[in-house]
């Protein structure tokens, strides 16, 4: 038990304290980038101010820099969850623990996720312990078929987890819009462009908006996404609901449209590409959950991205909030692919960069996360292994150039409980 409490309150100190970022020089290591090229034996990378100096096999290492040995093992850019609603939900059937969607609300599309993540949850700390150092965190829908914003996250142990707030707006189309909208796709379609009309109305009138469709909250939510400014995230997965969400730009042409889910996507992968619509793809999904997912394959993402279609792995309504663990199995999983005949995975570089750079890239970060490229924070995670084996664990975890703590709940409790002995353990009402 005292080891057990010396752990806990170590953790929640270091959850505490400020974070300080140093010179590190990560040495010797199997090194990927990230962005797609293959991995560099004995090479080394070097962090300053939080951030990638240099990475590669001839790199002057500053005197006082603090030297990690990587040798034997893998160095890799943090995992960045492309899709999840980590941090908003502890146990999803209590509802005051989850904040995924707000059923009960008035409000729709101005709703903001930034308000709702909580760092101190178990999850966050359990994914950190996997290796993933940033996410992209959505809200789900609740009476209409905006969610609200969504926004980037970092998985730091510390109390401010927001790399980039009101990042996206969140929207659902297919079978789960058109319950939201009534029971029809037209009805979630019209009720899609209505919207986007009535923000139009209260761009050029604010104080005289009335309307009885929405709050005029939600109506100055939605400027940006008309405008351009802000991505919109569309949760499809049927190929007929994927064309009519590429037709909506008939209507509106600024929309910056981001695919979600898109089980089908490879029946209109060439669709997809000729549009420049990036996807955040489920991995792996082949079963035929709904009539929107009759023709869902693993060889989905494989074939689109053979097709053009810029791609990530996403993780929506896939144990998104609790197991971003997955991301990295999803990943090597699309590797062995390659060996089942006639599927279409991809290769390892491929699949390790739609974990890390590509959905930063998708989600207009790449320039600051993602890969070990110079200038990008410094968001670092070495392993025993090959990361996308089962088999390998994670040794060390930078975010922003501070090494993080790998202690969670999970792991308090494996040891509390590895080796029981009668009498041994406390009764529930010690302290």
């Amino acid at each position: 038990m005292k080891r057990f409490t010396t752990i806990l309150i170590l953790s929640l100190a270091l959850m505490a304290a400020p974070a300080v970022a140093e010179t590190i020089a990560i040495t010797g290591g199997k090194v990927v980038v990230g962005d797609g090229s293959a991995p560099m034996d004995g090479a080394n990378v070097l962090i300053s101010d939080g951030r990638v100096v240099a990475t590669g096999t001839n790199i002057n290492i500053p005197a006082d820099a603090r030297q990690i040995d990587a040798s034997g093992k893998w160095v890799t850019p943090g995992v960045f969850a492309g899709f999840s609603r980590v941090g908003l939900v502890e146990v999803g059937a209590v509802t005051s623990t989850n904040d995924i969607n707000a059923v009960s609300s008035v409000f729709s599309a101005a709703l903001d996720v930034q308000y709702a993540i909580n760092p101190f949850a178990a999850p966050i700390a359990v994914s950190r312990a996997a290796g993933v150092t940033r996410a992209v965190v959505s809200p789900a829908t609740g009476k209409s078929i905006f969610g609200g914003f969504g926004a980037i996250i970092d998985l730091a142990q510390d109390s401010d987890p927001i790399t980039k707030a009101r990042a996206f707006q969140f929207v659902e189309l297919g079978e789960t819009g058109q319950s939201r909208a009534g029971g029809s796709r037209s009805a979630a379609h019209i009720l899609f462009r209505a919207m986007l009309d009535e923000a139009q109305t209260y761009s050029r009138n604010p104080s005289l908006f009335d309307s009885d469709l929405m709050k005029a909250s939600d109506a100055k939510a939605l400027l940006p996404v008309i405008n351009g400014t802000t991505q919109l995230l569309v949760h499809v997965e049927s190929a007929n609901d994927i064309l009519k969400t590429l037709d909506l730009r008939k209507d509106f042409p600024s929309l910056k449209l981001v695919l979600v889910g898109a089980n089908e996507g490879w029946r209109v992968a060439n669709e997809i590409a000729a549009a420049k619509v990036p996807v955040l793809a489920s991995a792996l999904s082949d079963l035929p959950d709904g009539f929107e997912d009759l023709a869902a394959t693993q060889s989905n993402i494989g074939r689109m991205k053979n097709a053009g279609v810029e791609i990530a792995i996403g993780m929506i309504n896939d144990r998104d909030a609790h197991q971003l663990r997955y991301s990295v199995q999803y990943a090597g999983n699309l590797v062995a692919l390659n060996k089942v005949p006639r599927a279409t995975g991809l290769n390892w570089d491929e699949a390790f960069a739609a974990i890390s750079s590509k959905p930063a890239e998708i989600m207009g970060m790449g320039s600051e996360l993602g890969s070990l490229q110079a200038g990008r924070r410094g968001d670092v995670v070495i392993w025993t292994g090959d990361p996308l084996e089962l088999s390998t664990q994670v040794e060390r975890v930078l975010i922003d150039g501070v090494e993080q703590s790998l202690s969670n709940r999970q792991e308090r409790l494996r040891e509390r409980y590895r080796n029981p002995a009668p009498g041994s353990l406390p009764k529930a009402y010690d302290r």
